[in-house]
């Protein structure tokens, strides 16, 4: 199956391009689609076909794999001026790898839907290394049929695959629920390495012995290197931005009001990627939100 199908990567940023590059490995022809240049370079370096123009790339296309940002890009893409809906072959897919909430899926799912084109609700997580190694968390809202036929193109990039619906939202869903552990995880680690620097102590050893002990986590092991960097000149290495978060939290919190429920541990992480965003930080590595807590950097040795 993987040979017969074409794939149209639109995004081929920090996940977007292992994902792409990863599908190719697995024999799928692969397009990669970005207005960056430089994205457009590394695409070619991995043997990809690169397209600035997002029409021209869905020709032909099996399957559009959507990396957006947000909402609003979603809409463009598919709906706007140079919008790809109507460009797309009889019997292809859209499938949507982003976190954008799940009222925002449903709308265009269903406009999709009017126009023919199916739907594969499909957010992903676990950072860029593991995009690359097919290792990713991929949970799924699709409809069983539609599911069934690009199967092949999910178990590529997941490590996991969990299907957790039989209609595009609930993907988005369980994404929303992990997305308020990953973003609450990042913010605790932060506030507790500034604390572990404003005590004195030594933050590799302090990082070391927490991933050691009952307090690991995914989140403080990855994020936690890069916090070590947020307070040099050149800062962490940009991974997953600050600004990411800021929606994706907007989101959790969105969520669980028109859910009814109460988060005060998210909405607190929350509160601390807007102030980072209002402090000009957006396009900084999230890991930087131990700034927030600790402004001037550790003391002591780590200073």
């Amino acid at each position: 199956m993987s040979e017969q199908l074409t794939i149209t990567v639109v995004g081929v940023g920090a996940m977007g391009l292992p994902i792409a590059t990863n599908l190719s490995d697995h024999g799928f022809t692969v397009r990669g689609v970005d207005i960056a240049e430089a994205r457009l370079q590394l695409c070619r370096e991995a043997g990809l076909e690169a397209y600035d123009n997002a029409v021209e790339a869905v020709d032909g296309a099996d399957v559009v794999l959507l990396a957006v940002r947000n909402h609003a890009q979603l809409t463009d893409v598919l709906f706007g001026e140079r919008g790809i809906a109507e460009r797309m072959k009889d019997g292809a897919a859209i499938l949507l790898i982003s976190t954008v909430g799940v009222a925002a899926v449903e709308q265009t799912a269903s406009m999709l839907g009017e126009m023919g084109i199916s739907f594969i609700d499909a957010p992903v997580s676990g950072g860029p290394v593991r995009a690359g190694q097919g290792d990713l968390l991929v949970t799924v809202g699709a409809d069983p049929e539609v599911l069934e036929r690009y199967r092949g193109v999910l178990e590529g990039m997941a490590g996991n695959l969990v299907v957790v619906g039989d209609k595009p939202g609930k993907g988005q869903a369980l994404k929303t629920v992990n997305q308020l552990l990953c973003g609450v995880h990042i913010a605790a680690a932060g506030e507790a390495l500034a604390l572990a620097g404003e005590l004195g102590l030594d933050l590799k050893s302090t990082l070391d012995a927490l991933m050691s002990g009952a307090a690991a986590s995914f989140m403080l092991g990855d994020r936690g290197e890069r916090m070590l960097d947020a307070h040099t000149e050149e800062g962490a290495e940009v991974k997953s931005r600050i600004d990411i978060f800021v929606k994706d939290m907007g989101i959790v919190t969105a969520a669980a009001k028109t859910a009814g429920i109460a988060v005060p541990v998210a909405a607190a992480a929350e509160q601390q990627y807007l102030q980072a965003l209002a402090r000009g930080m957006a396009a900084m590595d999230d890991s930087s939100i131990i700034t927030i807590a600790s402004p001037n950097g550790p003391k002591g040795d780590n200073a």
